[in-house]
């Protein structure tokens, strides 16, 4: 397990600064959210994370290794994985194809059927489904494809952009529970989400954005009693 910092993020659009200073902690062996509406910053956060949008100023830290000005291989190669907005699947490519895809940067192919068989006993679905193509699949098992695609690659750091979407009521909830029981495999997760209720149910702790800054911070119990988030989003 390992954890990441992000020490006064600025990232720009050309001359526009989109995220101003922005520093968070996500600790080893927890669920770190970051909370907040469109537009508040979270994807120029993950991107700049991922190297995909390098920051102007500011440090990037998994571990002791520092990201910033790497590419986005070399960030992945150490031990980062993401699990895109949308799943993305491959949807001509079959659930086990998918799979093996996530484990491109694995080299033994012992490691490579452990880590298969390990997804399937997360996910018994997929294993039931592996010959299936993925495109023919419904969206809660998109996104527990998605989920055990990223798994493949032994991440360190699973980084999860808005696990919910276009998801119904039922496989929303049921993709916070295979969450959960990732992180209490050992991996360490930052997972970015607007449903601010459910989030905190299964985080240790977060911090919420507002157009482009940390406007709060804490334990996931202290920032659901935060009288501002209350407001925000529970009304």
């Amino acid at each position: 397990m390992i954890d990441l910092r992000v020490h006064e993020l600025t990232t720009a659009y050309d001359r526009a600064d989109v995220l101003h200073g922005v520093s968070l902690h996500a600790r080893a062996g927890e669920i770190t959210c970051i909370l907040g509406s469109n537009g508040a910053g979270k994807s120029t956060l993950i991107r700049s994370v991922l190297g995909l949008t390098p920051p102007r100023h500011g440090s990037i830290r998994l571990g002791d290794e520092e990201l910033t000005g790497r590419p986005t291989h070399r960030i992945v190669a150490l031990g980062l994985a993401c699990i895109p907005e949308g799943r993305k699947v491959f949807p001509r490519m079959s659930v086990r194809e998918n799979l093996l895809a996530g484990a491109y940067r694995v080299r033994a192919r012992d490691d490579i059927r452990d880590s298969l068989e390990q997804v399937f006993r997360t996910f018994p679905r997929l294993k039931e489904r592996a010959e299936q193509l993925a495109g023919t699949m419904s969206g809660g098992e998109q996104a527990m494809l998605s989920i055990g695609r990223g798994l493949m690659s032994r991440p360190k750091m699973l980084v999860i952009d808005e696990p919910s979407l276009g998801l119904s009521p039922l496989f929303v909830k049921e993709n916070f529970n295979v969450i959960r029981r990732v992180n209490d495999g050992g991996v360490s997760v930052l997972l970015v989400e607007q449903n601010v209720k459910q989030t905190l149910a299964i985080s240790h702790r977060g911090y919420v954005l507002a157009q482009g800054r940390v406007v709060a911070q804490g334990d996931a119990d202290v920032l659901r009693e935060n009288p501002e988030v209350r407001r925000a989003y529970f009304g």
